[in-house]
């Protein structure tokens, strides 16, 4: 079908609901920029070396030849881009071509298997003139986004990266310096890093800077690497040498990590580590003018080197070059490529999670690293930006009410602070329990019967004060393998709770976990969903010794949805467009292969809509697609499915539909609208030829660096307070957007999440859209807080997760929204109706 062509809507208008407040942005306004033309050039760098070496190649090519460039100091974005603020002197009508020769100094060549180049060839062509009117029309809301607006953006980002790019690591839009480093475990640290990047808003541009982190190896003795991967208090406890399991978890770690020998410090190399011998140095031998010599005997007679560890196996770094692990130094500022472990994470987070006073500051900090003010680059380009952080016009948004069950002794609740509880509430609608088991993997001894029968009591206690109906209360409890055969002991208990209530199908097998270790639940899930075909809540066995009543109440509410009922649901007049009209809600999600997984690891697409006008229960639909993907291939086919599920739960047909797509970057909203708004027209015309419900389609995004820092008051945490919505002074200068910190923060910084209206039919202005999305917020059906998303998109997201658990294909992490490939086509299939994803 061919495609129609969309153009994204503009703003309607600002908001005006709401208590008006200012808060701090981190946006920092771009006081002063060239208004004259910046020059575009394509640069070649031959050999092709990495971006970091490419920068070095080129400042060393800037610095020699300032005569031949007229003065001029060009900006390099490290692979093809290069901006001038006036035409080189060498450009011609007829000549605009130049080649020059670079060689590397001693010390700057890249670290290669073969030998590195020294000599690079440097061609530079001119590419475009940016006539930065155009991003001043832009900007003042008279024209649309061009390429010649757009790279004029490139070339800010570029100007303002240039000079510290040359300095420090560099990730996209991110420098890290080791200052404040951390170490973590196994020979990684953590580094803090700065973020920026240049953001237009409404008559300006804007610089956004934020804090960012990621890992790298520890630098120094490769000796000493090795015995923090193996959990070792130094070195000297490596005298017992490696086990066989030992010797591969250090070469899987330290595989591709670039060392530079010491033994002869008149001449330094560098290299890159292929794998470890098998054999320790005293036993590793090559041939050495004709007869064969081990690499120990080697080093002492060749450079009087005796060494200390002769035991350990030798880094292979060429064919048949073998280094001793304490012969070798680690090269500093080498990021850690490789997927965190659990151990690793979790310090992580303790290192990035910044209280919003601390983070401002460190803003600040980044500041002055940054060094705007004494940046020759930005002195040429006509560039200030101002030192103080933007103080933008916001609106805390009043809090909705949300209905429970008429006989609770509190059936209407208005949350304080983003948050309430469930004393004296009864669930909506209480979903009726009548046969279900217990399956504990743990061992008596850890874990004794008495222990899960009080837990079991406590969870069925709250259950009926909660509205719940228990009919068993005393389910069977049975005992599984957590490192055994899974299905086998689900199997089990599936069949102990079918025989003890005498029904054809269980509705629930409550499993204990010994720990929060994801692979045990991932299989429990995959069974439970896709072999046997029942439900399970999955809990940890440190709450069977002192049962919590929140806790056993947010279990409550999960077992609840699951079964069929409902927790909540807000009043009439918070939902006045769902009321209006039948509306159906949809959010759609995509969860892609990392990185490092293979070629054939595929993306997940999840859609999950609302079945009732209240918006209080959701179906989701899933499939598997080609890894990569973005857009989501068979979304006709899943909108028909949620269509369908919403006229067969409540007997109408939607005239509305409000579909919220996570995970899309800016690069990809046209292309996501055309296909996915083109596929949700076409499923409405497939179930009947004159069925055209109006369609709201609203991107909604969590990976962007905007933070808000309230001014005057804010939270017990010192984040803003839920509510707080900002659509104008940061945002687009003409489209229509806003961010909404709709939840309460618990620790560190909260971050809002940033709404973009692409397209709509129903005519939503900035007051109805920004309401109706805080307040769904509040229902959503695992907890008693307002969440950061609105539900739909949630549960999208959950639902692509689990999809990834179900899959054959499943790598061994994901993470969302890597971009988009070329034409995808699906490779599998996996549908499913979930009440509610655990």
């Amino acid at each position: 079908m061919e495609k129609e062509t969309f153009q994204i809507i503009k703003r309607p208008g600002i908001g005006n609901e709401g208590e008006p407040i200012k808060v701090r942005a981190n946006f920092f306004e771009v006081t002063k920029m060239q208004k004259t033309k910046i020059i575009h050039y394509d640069v070649t760098i031959k050999p092709e070396v990495p971006p970091r070496l490419n920068r070095k190649v080129f400042n060393l090519f800037s610095e020699k030849n300032q005569e031949a460039l007229g003065g001029v100091r060009p900006v390099f974005d490290g692979r093809t881009n290069m901006f001038t603020h006036k035409p080189l002197p060498f450009e011609g009508k007829s000549f605009d071509v130049k080649y020059l020769e670079v060689k590397l100094e001693e010390g700057n060549v890249p670290v290669a298997r073969k030998r590195p180049p020294e000599d690079f060839r440097i061609t530079i062509r001119k590419a475009r003139d940016i006539d930065m009117e155009d991003l001043f029309q832009f900007l003042f809301a008279k024209s649309r986004m061009t390429e010649n607006c757009q790279m004029a953006i490139t070339a800010m980002d570029i100007i303002i990266s240039h000079e510290i790019s040359a300095k420090y690591p560099t990730v996209r839009n991110s420098f890290y310096t080791p200052q404040g480093a951390r170490s973590l475990f196994g020979g990684i640290e953590a580094w803090q890093g700065d973020y920026q990047s240049a953001r237009p808003a409404r008559g300006k541009m804007m610089i956004n800077i934020d804090l960012s982190a990621t890992a790298f190896y520890e630098e120094g003795p490769l000796i000493r690497m090795v015995a923090k991967i193996l959990d070792l208090r130094s070195p000297n406890d490596l005298r017992k040498g490696l086990s066989d399991k030992d010797r591969q978890k250090v070469e899987k770690r330290i595989k591709n990590l670039k060392i530079r020998d010491n033994h002869n410090p008149e001449n330094k190399r560098k290299f890159k580590i292929e794998k470890l011998t098998k054999t320790p140095a005293s036993h590793t031998t090559f041939d050495k003018d004709g007869s064969r010599i081990d690499v120990k005997t080697y080093f002492q007679n060749q450079f009087n080197k005796r060494l200390i560890y002769p035991f350990l196996p030798c880094v292979v770094v060429r064919k048949t070059v073998y280094l001793p692990l304490e012969v070798c130094d680690v090269i500093p500022q080498q990021r850690y490529m490789r997927k965190l472990d659990k151990n690793l994470t979790d310090e992580m987070m303790k290192f990035t999670r910044q209280n919003p006073n601390v983070r401002a500051n460190k803003i600040h900090d980044g500041l002055n690293i940054l060094n705007y003010k004494g940046n020759e680059y930005l002195k040429q380009f006509g560039m200030e930006v101002s030192k103080d952080m933007a103080v933008v016009n916001a609106r805390i948004l009043p809090t909705p009410t949300i209905q429970y069950h008429q006989s609770s002794r509190e059936h209407r609740v208005r949350p304080n602070g983003g948050a309430w509880n469930l004393r004296d509430k009864k669930v909506a609608n209480g979903a009726t329990l009548s046969s279900w088991s217990v399956m504990v993997f743990s061992n008596y001894k850890h874990l004794p019967d008495q222990a899960i029968k009080f837990f079991v009591r406590e969870l069925v206690n709250t259950c009926q004060d909660t509205g719940m109906n228990i009919l068993d209360r005393d389910p069977p409890i049975c005992r599984g393998n957590p490192i055994g055969n899974i299905e086998e002991s689900l199997n089990k208990a599936y069949l102990n709770a079918k025989e003890k209530a005498r029904v054809i199908k269980p509705q629930l097998i409550l499993c204990i976990l010994p720990n929060a270790g994801p692979e045990l639940y991932a299989e429990i899930k995959r069974i439970s969903e896709t072999a046997i075909g029942v439900a399970t809540q999955c809990i940890q066995s440190i709450h069977m010794k002192n049962p919590k009543k929140q806790y056993c109440a947010n279990v409550c509410l999960k077992m609840n949805v699951k079964l069929g009922g409902e927790n909540s649901f807000l009043i009439p007049e918070h939902i006045q467009f769902l009321i209006d009209d039948p509306t159906i809600l949809m959010g759609a999600d995509v969860t892609h292969p990392t990185a490092t997984a293979d070629d054939e690891s595929p993306s997940y697409a999840a859609l999950c809509g609302s079945m009732n006008v209240k918006a209080s229960r959701y179906a989701a639909s899933l499939r598997v697609q080609t890894g990569g993907t973005e857009i989501i291939i068979d979304l006709e086919n899943m909108v028909k499915e949620s269509l369908k599920a919403f006229y067969q739960t409540c007997g109408l047909k939607p005239k509305k539909i409000l579909f919220y797509r996570d995970g899309v970057s800016e690069s990809q909203f046209m292309e996501v609208l055309e296909c996915e708004l083109t596929a949700i027209r076409a499923a409405c015309r497939s179930l009947e030829a004159s069925y055209k419900p109006n369609i709201t389609f609203v991107v909604v995004q969590k990976r962007h660096h905007t933070r808000l820092f309230p001014i005057h008051g804010g939270d017990r945490t010192g984040n803003c307070i839920p509510g707080t919505v900002v659509d104008m002074d940061i945002t687009h200068p003409f489209e229509f957007d806003f961010y909404l910190l709709s939840h309460a923060g618990l620790l560190g910084t909260s971050r809002p999440a940033h709404y973009r209206v692409l397209y709509d039919e129903n005519g939503f202005d900035a007051n109805r859209l920004q309401m109706l999305s805080y307040n769904l917020c509040y229902v959503y059906a695992r907890c008693t807080r307002a969440v950061s998303l609105v539900p739909p998109v949630y549960y999208a997201h959950l639902a692509a997760a689990r999809a990834k658990i179900h899959s054959p294909y499943r790598d061994t992490d994901t993470e969302s929204s890597k971009g988009d490939k070329s034409t995808a086509t699906t490779i599998g299939e996996v549908k499913g109706e979930l009440r509610k994803v655990n």
